[in-house]
C-alpha cells in the first residue's frame, strides 16, 4: 500500500521551515506518544539537518504509561531529550521552556561573556496534522493564539508566537510526507485521526486494529464489548470479522434483515480507540522499530 497525501500547503510549509532556520535556536518535535514511528516525519532529519533537538510525546495521557517511557529511554539513547505531555491538560507543558534553555545554555553563556544580554530561545515547533500543535502552543501561552481543531490540515501559515520572556514560537502547518510505503503507518495515522478519514477505508483501519488490540491488549476489548472469548488466530481473516460483527451487534450496528453494517461497526470501534474508550492504548514500542 502506498499512500499519496501531501497537499500544497505542505510543499510550501517546508520551503518556509528551510528558508528560517538561520532564525532558529532549537527545533521541537512534536509526535503523538502512540505511534512515535509513524508521527515521526522522515524528511524533518533531513529538513532540520543539526539544529539542537527535542522530542515532545504529546497525548500522553491516552497512551500505554508503561510504552512511553520506553520511548523516551529509546530517545535518551539517542542522544534526543524526550519529554510526555498532554497539551490538553498541561501536565509536562512547563518543562519545554526549561528543555529549550537547557539546549542553548553553552551559547547563551557565551554571549554573556561578551557582554551581550540572553535573549528569548527562539523554537520552532513542527509535527504532522492532528498531533495536537496548536492546542500546545496555546497552552504554553496561555492564550488562543493558534488555530485548533479535530481534524488536520488547521494550521495553514507560519506564525511567531510569544512564551513568557523566555521563549518565542515559530508555529508550522502539519507536514506529512509525499507517500507512506509501509502498510503499519497509514493505518496508525488513520486509526489516531492524524490524515483524513476518506484515505482509508474504515473497515480496513479497523480489522488492522482490532488484530493489534486481541494481541496486545485483549481485556480492554473484553471489558468495553463484553466478548467473552477472542480469536485465538489473528490470521484468520474470519475470525477477526466474526469479532467485529459481535462489537456491532452489541453496538446495534445492525441493518435491513438483521445483519451487521460493518461500517458502523467499524466507526465505533475506531471512535472508542481515538476517545480512550478502549483504555490507554500504545500501537507502536520501541521493539517494533528494531524488528524492522
Amino acid at each position: 500500500m502506498s499512500i499519496q497525501w501531501f497537499p500544497g500547503h505542505m510543499a510550501k510549509a517546508r520551503r518556509q521551515i528551510e528558508e528560517r532556520l538561520k532564525l532558529i535556536d532549537v527545533a521541537i518535535e512534536l509526535l503523538d506518544a502512540r505511534i512515535p514511528l509513524s508521527s515521526r516525519n522522515p524528511m524533518i532529519d533531513d529538513i532540520l539537518a543539526q539544529k539542537p533537538r527535542i522530542v515532545l510525546l504529546n497525548k500522553a495521557d491516552i497512551a500505554d504509561e508503561r510504552i512511553t517511557k520506553e520511548w523516551i529511554r529509546y530517545f535518551a539513547d539517542r542522544k534526543l531529550k524526550a519529554l510526555p505531555v498532554e497539551s490538553t491538560t498541561g501536565k509536562g507543558v512547563k518543562e519545554i521552556t526549561e528543555a529549550a534553555k537547557e539546549k542553548m545554555a553553552d551559547k547563551f553563556a557565551a554571549m554573556g561573556r561578551k557582554g551581550i544580554q540572553p535573549r528569548a530561545v527562539r523554537a520552532l515547533i513542527v509535527g504532522i496534522p492532528n498531533v495536537g500543535k496548536s492546542t500546545l502552543i496555546n497552552r504554553l501561552a496561555g492564550r488562543s493564539a493558534a488555530a485548533t481543531g479535530d481534524r488536520p490540515g488547521v494550521t495553514k501559515a507560519q506564525q511567531w508566537i510569544r512564551i513568557g520572556s523566555e521563549l518565542e514560537l515559530l508555529d508550522t502547518p502539519g507536514i506529512l510526507w509525499p507517500k507512506f510505503e509501509e502498510e503499519w503507518v497509514g493505518y496508525h495515522l488513520a486509526a489516531t485521526g492524524a490524515i483524513k478519514d476518506e484515505i482509508l477505508n474504515s473497515e480496513d483501519i479497523a480489522f488492522y486494529i482490532l488484530k493489534y488490540l486481541i494481541r496486545e491488549y485483549p481485556k480492554a476489548l473484553e471489558e468495553r464489548y463484553g466478548i467473552e472469548q477472542l480469536p485465538e488466530d489473528t490470521e484468520n481473516p474470519h475470525e477477526v470479522v466474526e469479532l467485529m460483527e459481535q462489537i456491532g451487534r452489541k453496538r446495534g450496528c445492525l441493518q435491513s434483515g438483521g445483519s451487521v453494517n460493518l461500517e458502523k461497526a467499524s466507526n465505533v470501534i475506531l471512535r472508542d480507540l481515538r476517545t480512550e474508550k478502549l483504555g490507554r492504548i500504545s500501537l507502536e514500542r520501541p521493539s517494533d522499530f528494531e524488528a524492522l
